[in-house]
């Protein structure tokens, strides 16, 4: 990891790069706590390596008020639309290192870009988990995805199984199986999680299977992923895998600077959103507020509290 340089630290001149806030993570909470925050006269950086995060990769979203179905990506733009249109300046790109000084963050980007900031909102969201078994990594691209927005057209006619059985889960066998000619839904459990009218879409399609109280052990095939080996010896012939069970906080910057996590790995924030870190505010699925309930409107919500919360604090700094 690059470090700063005392002669970064110290520089003085402003070049366009000393902002009120910096907000590290370009999702919905990112974005509308990007929003909320021009809405209070802070200037404002957004800092995201995918602008609209996984939530971009929703082939549908159902349960955004204000719009009966939308892509994922289609709604995404319009969160980045509206920040942009108030004049809060979104860098693609990601942090590498932050430091805290006396009175300012000082926060490097991959571009060797040095920017201060007054306050930070870490809206990093979660990492994708893997299954962690042999020839996962040898398979992406090859029959392995953890993208079903993104590759579910090249299994056309296929068959193909999905990990997991929450939403995200069965959103994607949904998908699949406008594709498909036969989706596997592969759980560990006893009983799919996700909201009840998609698992009834699910138990209602023909094209698709849930197979219950099962982990998938080992991937088959040589130069191409070709079935799948379940912990109940059964083995399944599929093309694809498509892997959603979920994703891990996204918190080693934030840790890095003594932000206190629970047992899990979850940011831990006040009502406004702060952590124990003076300074330094949370949204969206990485803390622990909303119930961990992770949905776009929740970090929506938790991204403009926490712009809120770091308006009230520097006001309150002023004094």
């Amino acid at each position: 990891m690059l470090k700063f340089s005392l002669k970064e630290i110290n520089k003085k001149e402003d070049n366009g790069r000393d902002y009120d806030l910096i907000i590290i993570g370009s999702g919905p909470a990112g974005l509308s706590a990007g929003i909320y925050a021009a809405r209070y006269k802070l200037k404002t950086l957004i800092i995201g390596e995918s602008i609209g995060g996984y939530a971009s990769d929703a082939y549908e979203v159902e349960n955004y008020p204000g719009f009966r179905k939308i892509n994922g990506s289609e709604l995404m733009e319009k969160f980045r639309q509206h920040a942009e249109d108030l004049g809060v300046k979104i860098k693609q790109g990601s942090v590498i290192d932050i430091r805290k000084g006396y009175t300012l963050f000082n926060v490097k980007d991959s571009d060797n870009n040095l920017y201060k900031a007054k306050a930070i909102i870490f809206a990093t969201g979660t990492k994708r988990r893997s299954l962690n078994i042999p020839k996962e990594d040898e398979f992406i691209g090859k029959g392995i995805s953890y993208c079903a927005t993104c590759d579910a057209p090249f299994y056309k006619d296929k068959i193909v199984g999905v990990v997991g059985g929450a939403n995200a889960a069965v959103r994607s066998a949904l998908l699949l199986a406008n594709y498909a000619s036969k989706v596997y839904i592969i759980y560990r459990k006893d009983k799919l999680r996700a909201e009840p009218v998609l698992i009834d879409s699910v138990l209602s399609n023909p094209k698709m299977e849930v197979i219950y109280n099962s982990n998938v052990v080992e991937l088959l095939g040589q130069e191409f992923l070709e079935g799948v080996k379940l912990d109940s010896n059964r083995e399944l012939k599929i093309d694809g895998l498509f892997i959603e069970i979920g994703g891990i906080p996204a918190i080693d910057l934030a840790k890095g600077l003594g932000v206190k996590t629970d047992e899990e790995g979850y940011i831990i924030v006040n009502p406004d959103q702060s952590t124990n870190v003076e300074g330094i505010f949370a949204a969206g699925d990485i803390t622990t507020n909303s119930n961990k309930f992770q949905q776009i409107i929740t970090a929506a919500a938790e991204g403009a509290i926490a712009a809120n919360g770091v308006y009230e604090f520097l006001k309150e700094k002023k004094q």
